[in-house]
């Protein structure tokens, strides 16, 4: 990512935590919510790997190709997990696969998507398909961080509250790691 080197491990050091609490809820998760921590610490982990700062670490040029093929894949699963009235977190896992395929196409190439623009005289400011992602990920962000919001008795996420067994089974947290995922998605697609 273009990105300075502080941000950079900042964010990856997130999107590890992320990733590694999501790994930890797929132990604890049966079913279609351990289908969904897979996704979401395949996403976590993938992102963190992205946003690792170029000055620290200069990776081949077909790394990007890698990215593209893993993403794409776990977005094709998406996809065939919607075909039949699949969870809205599939719709969401798919966006969030496609807009890795994107910035990893976007990181493969000689410079960063808005400077060609600016230079061939093109209206500034982010490609339309960045721009589509960036409101995306910000309506998606402040549609989980309204479910963090504690209502007298009851977790954000509509779940009475009760021990869960430890940070594994906890509704909540999960809903934060969402939030955290998709302020990391906006930060990248900034970074574009």
């Amino acid at each position: 990512m273009h990105q300075p080197t502080v941000p950079g491990w900042l964010l990856m050091v997130s999107c590890l935590a992320t990733g590694a609490y999501c790994l930890l809820r797929m132990r604890r998760c049966r079913g279609a919510a351990r289908e969904a921590a897979g996704g979401e610490a395949l996403m976590g982990f993938g992102m963190a790997a992205m946003a690792v700062p170029a000055a620290v670490l200069t990776l081949p040029s077909w790394h990007w190709a890698v990215y593209a093929a893993v993403f794409g894949a776990a977005g094709a699963r998406a996809l065939w997990m919607l075909r039949g009235g699949g969870h809205q977190h599939h719709l969401h896992h798919l966006v969030s696969c496609l807009a890795m395929v994107y910035m990893a196409a976007a990181m493969s190439g000689p410079a960063p998507a808005g400077h060609t623009a600016h230079l061939s005289g093109a209206p500034a400011g982010p490609p339309l398909l960045t721009a589509v992602l960036l409101l995306y990920f910000a309506g998606y962000a402040l549609h989980a961080g309204t479910r963090l919001v504690p209502v007298a008795g009851v977790s954000g996420t509509g779940v009475p509250r009760a021990p869960a067994g430890g940070w594994g089974g906890r509704p909540e947290v999960a809903v934060a790691c969402r939030l955290s995922m998709s302020l990391a998605m906006l930060a990248m697609l900034l970074a574009l």
